[in-house]
């Protein structure tokens, strides 16, 4: 597929976001001292606002290593892969960013990143330095990376123990059937079984992903062509949208939630589960005690049926990427290798949660709690990667849109068939031609 092909698909996407893509990049000045990068980072914690002061000592300590200063900006994940996009066909914007790892083929398609070749990984460690999973999920196979991983992660099953316990539930769903079994048993007093963000494309795109693997499907074949509405991923997206439309254990107001918005319902007692990557940091922030939830893995179904996967997450995570546009090659990589450092990739993942992407600090004892060690174990066993294709991003959009809408449908009380879901899905897959 060609890049200008590629580009064309998303021009939408582009058009929408250019104006929002205001900072050009940093100046020419040669050495270290006296440079200035712009950063942008993706939003993982609570808030834009935590993530800013979480990562604003750490710029603040680089500068004082290096003379570099790095201009922090958090982009909050509704915006980042548009303005990205409007940044990569504009030749204007960041030096140093964080992308979605399940991007990367689609931003290295456009031809606008620095790709760590062997000598430009030399440069930030060397390729030996980082977990070969996470580096093989940042960028199109048989290329080099067209970004180096930051934080490594994967979803999770979160519960309330205090609400199973009041409803007799004594272990953690294993299966879906007994998640909607426990939603129902859960789902009283206002309160709900389990949360969902049926207006955050993203996520919907990794829970369809997940569930397609299960069901045996696939949404592209070997040669890259969409596949979205196969009898297998018809099935996948209606198991996930039935949570609220024929199990009703998901509040039809969630429906509307975007980013973040269902931890915060698990971590006020509004619900009682909720699938998500790496929350502990963020249920902390909203003063969720650490010994009041449980972490298991991400159910399976029941009777998979031939072809089913025994996959049950994305191989998920935070890679950094450089623009070519950059005129601060040298001072972005010094950045890079600062922020996948011992020290700050120790640092960074204990706060967030996430696991390191780097060999060396994985037997740090942080990384041994409970929740880190379903996220590993996940990793390590279940997970797949997304397909490292370059339309992988507007797959993304295109059905995690369509499963919006499909939320939309179940919270209105209109039905969600099979004809229906197969629909959706042809749109999105006619869209992508």
């Amino acid at each position: 597929m060609s890049t200008r092909r590629h580009l064309g698909i998303l021009t939408a996407a582009v058009l929408a976001a250019a104006s929002l893509t205001a900072c050009g990049g940093s100046g020419d000045d040669a050495g270290g001292s006296g440079k200035t990068l712009t950063y942008w980072a993706s939003n993982q914690g609570a808030s834009l606002e935590a993530d800013k002061s979480i990562l604003q000592p750490e710029l603040d300590k680089f500068e004082k290593q290096t003379g570099i200063k790095v201009n922090l900006e958090v982009v909050p994940w509704s915006d980042l892969l548009n303005r990205l996009l409007a940044a990569a066909t504009s030749g204007q914007g960041p030096d140093v960013v964080n992308i979605g790892n399940t991007w990367s083929a689609s931003l290295q398609a456009t031809g606008a990143l620095v790709e760590f070749d062997d000598a430009t990984l030399q440069a930030v460690g060397g390729k030996d330095r980082f977990v070969p999973a996470a580096l093989a999920a940042a960028g199109a196979p048989g290329k080099p990376p067209a970004a180096v991983p930051l934080y490594s992660l994967a979803y999770a099953l979160y519960y309330n123990k205090k609400a199973f316990a009041d409803a007799g539930i004594t272990a953690p769903p294993t299966t879906w059937e007994q998640l909607a079994e426990y939603g129902k048993k859960l789902t009283t007093g206002g309160k709900w079984g389990l949360a969902i963000e049926g207006a955050n494309p993203n996520e919907n795109a990794h829970h369809a992903f997940a569930f397609g693997q299960q069901y045996g499907g696939e949404w592209f074949d070997s040669s890259g062509k969409p596949t979205f509405d196969t009898p297998q991923n018809v099935s996948a997206v209606k198991r996930y949208v039935d949570f609220m439309a024929t199990d009703k254990i998901t509040n039809p107001s969630n429906a509307e939630y975007a980013q973040n918005q269902s931890v915060s319902d698990f971590a006020n007692g509004k619900a009682a589960m909720l699938l998500w990557q790496a929350a502990g940091s963020n249920l902390k922030t909203q003063n969720m005690a650490a010994d009041a939830y449980g972490i298991a893995p991400v159910p399976f179904l029941a009777s998979p049926p031939a072809g089913g996967k025994k996959v049950n997450s994305m191989v998920a995570g935070i890679n950094m990427a450089i623009f070519k546009h950059t005129k601060n090659k040298d001072a972005s990589l010094s950045f890079v290798k600062f922020m996948t450092s011992d020290e700050e990739q120790t640092l960074l993942n204990k706060t967030y949660g996430s696991l390191p992407a780097v060999k060396t600090v994985g037997t740090d004892p942080a990384f041994s709690a409970p929740e880190q060690k379903v996220l590993q174990e996940t990793l390590s066993t279940t997970a797949a990667p997304l397909p490292q294709v370059p339309d992988e991003s507007t797959f993304e959009t295109l059905v995690g849109t369509a499963i919006k809408e499909l939320f939309a449908d179940a919270a209105s009380g209109r039905p969600v068939t099979e004809e229906s879901v197969k629909k959706k899905l042809s749109d999105a897959q006619q869209k992508m031609r």
